[in-house]
């Protein structure tokens, strides 16, 4: 009967709930970086970390770099070296000496100048003609002459330098400074001289004692020229 009893009180767990169970620690989940960056005490001591290290790094790699004290001078006279002075403009001294009157105006330099030298002839010749380098051998003035007047005087007197064998005349058309439609009779010249350049060297604006922008002088083609 005793032995029945104690058959019927076996237990075999009740040591059990005097065990400590433990239990295995959770694995540790890697931080995104938006956390990392979140966190105001690691983020600022691992940017300072990473500085030290490029610092370090760049004073390793520069400790067998020698100064070239060759540059050194040069930057030093660099410093010491005085700023230019700014450069006079030559063209407004030029203007203010031709509005004083202590300069004269270049006609070749103004809009109203004409020049022309044939093709195959040095434009050296047109330049020394505008010049007044070649004589004038004879001449003739259209002022105060209508238009259609002017063309049959010029034409005349063209065919005429020309039978001479004029090697340089002169043909005074004025600048038309007076009349209400402009330079009419300098413009007619010029359209006039166009046409016949078969017959011509070159032509060129007077120089002032002879006329300037008022009258133009023309080399006729008398004889073959070179160069």
């Amino acid at each position: 009967m005793k032995e029945k009893d104690e058959r019927l009180s076996f237990t075999p767990f009740a040591a059990l709930n005097k065990m400590k169970i433990v239990r295995p620690a959770a694995p540790a989940r890697k931080k995104s970086p938006a956390q990392l960056s979140a966190n105001p005490i690691s983020a600022p001591a691992d940017e300072q970390t990473r500085k030290n290290e490029d610092a370090e790094l760049f004073y390793r790699e520069m400790a067998s770099v020698q100064e070239i004290k060759e540059f050194r001078e040069l930057d030093r006279k660099a410093c010491k070296a005085k700023p230019r002075a700014p450069q006079p403009d030559n063209a407004m001294l030029e203007l203010r000496r031709i509005v004083e009157g202590t300069a004269p105006i270049r006609i070749s330099d103004t809009g109203e100048y004409v020049e022309w030298t044939s093709p195959g002839i040095s434009r050296e010749m047109s330049r020394r003609l505008h010049k007044g380098e070649f004589a004038v051998q004879d001449a003739i003035d259209l002022h105060g002459m209508v238009l259609e007047e002017a063309r049959e005087a010029f034409s005349g007197f063209m065919r005429h330098a020309l039978s001479c064998g004029y090697f340089c005349v002169k043909i005074v058309h004025g600048r038309g400074l007076r009349s209400p439609h402009g330079p009419v009779l300098k413009e007619a010249v010029k359209l006039w001289l166009s046409r016949m350049r078969g017959s011509l060297w070159a032509y060129a604006s007077a120089k002032p004692r002879d006329g300037g922008l008022g009258a133009t002088y023309v080399i006729l083609r008398r004889r073959k020229l070179r160069g």
